[in-house]
């Protein structure tokens, strides 16, 4: 094979099939070798190659042809996280043989590269002056990077790591995670010592932080909140530095929800300069173009969702924000929208009522107003409107509405529904003022006003890493270390961090609200061999959320005795013994409607009440974000959200990647069925119902979202949303576009306690992509170092433009003549293993269809 490659250091020599045998086979130790077969992937390489390929080219090359046979066998990921974690190393370290060597030199160069970094200005001066940085190097262990899956490290890579100006990562997955605890031990009183405790857990995939965290932490940018809630006043002054402020917040990372609720409609008079008011729209569709125009260094988008209560009288223009059609200074492209629904227009639903649309200008108090008071408010407006006592406002039947909100949703995924009644009534931090909206994802629950931009820091359990699988069962014990530590790292998280907004550090250090979460829900779910839907599912995540609630809160009780309550403690529920699970029955007393979920309690929550009535050091612990991307980077699957499909591929702003359900191949395995369900799970688009031979309890266990009921969502919800003091990310999914159907699913999610719902997911709008093209692949295994029969597909002239594969890393195009799959939105197809078949299989996503969707639901994580 006469092939030479081009070193970095621009010397040349002749390609080794065997030297690039050798790497395989070492990214495949502890594999089955029948699975990975070191052969087959060289044969494959080989027909890609061209004369004067340059050494990273062939890095990508041989990782690249890893990744797409990961549809035979999830091993191939492994193979590809190791050979992409082998070419970062080099990159970053220098050349090493073996694991003792690896080992002995991440902790050699560690020292070297903080003080590197620090010098470079791209680390805060203080981890390089208040650690024992050989401390910290004794504990760096890349053995736990074989714990990242293969998209785990290139996420982790392009969105967390540091980088220079070309875009290159300048740390290793485990500089990475000391980074991070280093960052958040700044201010501790042994800061090496806390670094360690953290970089522990952290490493070992226990908890991570989110992702805005992840981004700044240890730099020099200390914005480390994750997300920001603001509330737009209806003055001038106020909107001009509402947009400032979101262009800082943009810059720095963060996720924000804006209320838009109390801007006057348009038309109303502004009596300051006798004119009338152009309404709020125009004032979304400008700070909609900032997010676009605020660069965030290419790791994270910038990512806002408008929130407006459903009386403002122009809320039908709010409706059609999304809309592809119409008026482009009338639309929004890059901000989100949600709808922030009361008891009394649920109730109005229900009787099939009239609904009433008012100016904010004349009705101002109804912001402010919650649960049986807006209620009895709203009626003396309804009534002063029939009586011809307001300026405007119009009727539509409150059925209607809900029809419109939902047929919008469908067509637009927007706006998302979330309950302002049920956030506020449940509120425990409900001292200090009115909750108004929630945030980007709408887990976040706090108070907001003119002078305080609400914040809350997050981070989320990984659940499938507390199971004990050689006895079934979680470990009790480690999670309870985990949440108490993670709950202390986010405390610790609120006195390092700094925005550029001062209405936003001022709500930080006086609520310290932080928001610790879940994952991997679904992934422990079946490993237990359990069905999402079932009762022992349900009884799981009651009893999962209810411990992580009980020592999340019990110890923040712990860090007020020992460092002081929150400044805004008196007068919030904790202080009046009040705990998230009491708040339901508040809720079903105020609104009339009982709450429709099991209470059964385990833990002895007396004993917890007596001490968060002596203080809490955060006015919130908890807030079940979607993770999807730290999820990733965990290699779990997000939140509480359900498998989406087994077969899959995702596309994020890393890339795009291929995945199958790991738990799926290794319950098939082990009762041998994998090798001939393989093929028909490709040709079912990963749906496992439409395979033969499956036994009926594996078809119970791995059903995915849309064969689920979304009353199904909405148990888990409701299970665990009784424990959690702020929200839950809730996803939804449908398979049919009734309108009825959806009628009554969120009304069941109102009745239940749900206090926000996320994205919804229509399966019509989820079209696999599918091709299918003839190869001439080697008929026989080819030794290594060996050339390759037939014209070789993707061979591509030194120096060529590249395109984009899974994984995000460089692929060859085809030159002219050679074999291509059909167009389509599919760019990458999957090479089948010695079938000479290319095929694509379901390549549909996790986050919506639309791409900048994709982005948002990203940004926060």
């Amino acid at each position: 094979m006469d092939i030479t490659v081009v070193k970095r250091d621009g010397s040349v020599e002749p390609y080794d099939g065997y030297k690039i045998a050798q790497a395989i086979e070492d990214a495949s130790r502890g594999l089955d070798p029948e699975v990975v077969r070191t052969t087959q992937l060289l044969a494959e390489l080989e027909i890609t190659l061209f004369d004067r390929i340059t050494s990273q080219q062939l890095d990508e090359s041989v990782i690249q042809v890893a990744v797409q046979n990961v549809k035979d066998d999830p091993g191939y990921d492994v193979v590809a996280a190791r050979l992409l974690l082998k070419t970062l190393y080099k990159r970053v370290l220098g050349d090493y043989d073996g694991p003792d060597e690896l080992r002995a030199l991440h902790r050699r160069r560690f020292g070297d590269h903080v003080r590197g970094l620090v010098a470079a200005g791209l680390l805060d001066t203080r981890l390089g002056e208040l650690f024992d940085l050989d401390r910290l190097a004794a504990a760096v262990d890349p053995a736990r990077d074989d714990l990242l899956r293969y998209v785990g490290v290139v996420t982790l890579t392009n969105r967390y790591a540091v980088h220079d100006l070309d875009r290159q990562a300048l740390e290793v997955p485990q500089y990475v995670w000391m980074r991070a605890a280093m960052g958040l031990s700044l201010l501790a009183p042994d800061p090496t010592a806390s670094a360690l405790e953290y970089y522990a857990s952290v490493s070992r995939l226990h908890y991570l932080p989110a992702g805005s965290t992840l981004v700044n932490v240890g730099t020099p940018v200390a914005q480390l909140s994750n997300c920001f809630v603001m509330q737009m006043d209806d003055d001038i002054d106020h909107i001009a530095r509402s947009v400032r402020d979101v262009m800082w917040l943009t810059k720095g990372t963060g996720g924000i929800g804006l209320s838009v609720t109390k801007l006057r409609a348009e038309g109303s008079p502004i009596r300051s300069n006798n004119t009338a008011s152009t309404g709020p729209v125009p004032f979304m569709h400008t700070i909609d173009s900032t997010l676009r125009a605020v660069s965030r260094g290419g790791k994270k988008f910038g990512a806002l969702c408008f929130y407006m209560e459903n009386w403002h009288l122009d809320f039908p223009q709010f409706l059609d924000l999304r809309q592809s059609s119409g008026d482009p200074y009338r639309r929004t492209r890059t901000a989100n929208t949600a709808v922030w629904i009361s008891d009394e227009f649920m109730r109005r639903v229900e009787a099939d009522e009239p609904w009433y649309l008012f100016d904010p200008a004349e009705t101002p108090d109804l912001v402010e107003l919650t649960g049986a008071a807006f209620g009895a408010r709203y009626a003396e407006y309804v009534a002063m409107a029939e009586a011809g006592q307001l300026r405007a406002h119009a009727t539509v039947g409150a059925r209607e509405q809900l029809r419109a909100i939902l047929t919008s949703l469908q067509t637009t995924s927007h706006p998302w529904l979330t309950w302002k009644d049920t956030v506020n009534t449940r509120a425990l931090n409900d001292n200090t003022g009115t909750i108004h909206l929630s945030n980007l994802c709408t887990e976040i629950t706090l108070p907001q006003d003119r002078d305080e931009t609400s914040v809350c820091n997050l981070a989320s359990v990984n659940l499938a890493h507390h199971l004990r699988a050689d006895v079934g069962e979680l470990d009790w014990d480690l999670l309870r270390t985990t949440v108490r530590r993670a709950v202390r790292h986010l405390d610790d998280l609120v006195d390092v961090t700094r925005s550029s907004v001062p209405e936003a550090d001022r709500s930080n250090e006086r609520n310290r609200a932080v928001g610790l979460g879940m994952m991997g829900f679904t992934d422990l779910v079946e490993q237990l061999g359990l069905s999402y839907e079932s009762e022992e599912a349900y009884e799981l995540v009651d009893r999962v959320t209810e411990f992580v609630s009980f020592h999340a809160i019990s110890a923040s009780a712990d860090l007020a005795a020992e460092r002081g309550a929150y400044p805004a403690f008196a007068g919030s529920g904790w202080s009046r013994g009040l705990l998230p699970v009491d708040t339901l029955d508040v809720l079903a007393a105020d609104r009339g409607v009982p709450v429709d979920v099991d209470r059964t309690r385990r833990q002895d929550w007396e004993s917890l009440r007596r001490r968060t009535r002596a203080g809490m050091r955060n006015a919130t612990v908890m807030a079940i974000a979607p993770t999807a991307s730290i999820g990733l980077v965990a290699g779990t699957t997000p939140g509480l959200d359900p498998q989406f499909t087994q077969l899959f591929a995702r596309s994020t702003s890393s890339g795009k990647f291929l995945e199958v359900n790991r738990n799926l191949v290794a319950a098939l395995k082990e009762r041998g069925l994998w090798e001939q369900v393989r093929e028909p799970l490709l040709a079912a688009r990963g749906d496992l119902s439409q395979v033969p031979g499956v036994p009926a309890d594996l078809q119970r266990v791995y059903r995915t979202s849309f064969q689920l009921s979304p009353y199904a969502f909405l148990e888990v919800a409701a299970r665990a949303q009784k424990w959690v003091d702020q929200a839950i990310s809730r996803n939804m999914y449908l398979s049919s576009r009734d309108v009825g159907e959806m009628v009554d699913v969120y009304t069941a999610a109102w009745r239940r306690g749900v206090k926000t719902t996320y994205y919804l997911h229509m399966l019509p709008r989820h079209n696999a992509e599918q091709s299918t093209v003839r190869v001439n692949k080697a008929e026989e295994p080819v030794a290594a170092g060996a050339g390759s029969r037939g014209p070789a597909p993707a061979v591509v002239a030194a120096g060529a433009p590249r395109r984009r594969g899974f994984g995000g890393v460089s692929a060859p195009p085809p030159t002219a003549g050679a074999p291509q799959a059909p167009a389509g939105p599919s760019e990458t197809p999957v090479t089948g293993a010695g079938t000479g078949v290319m095929a694509v299989a379901a390549a549909v996503d996790t986050c919506p269809v639309d791409p900048q969707e994709r982005l948002d639901c990203e940004a926060c994580q």
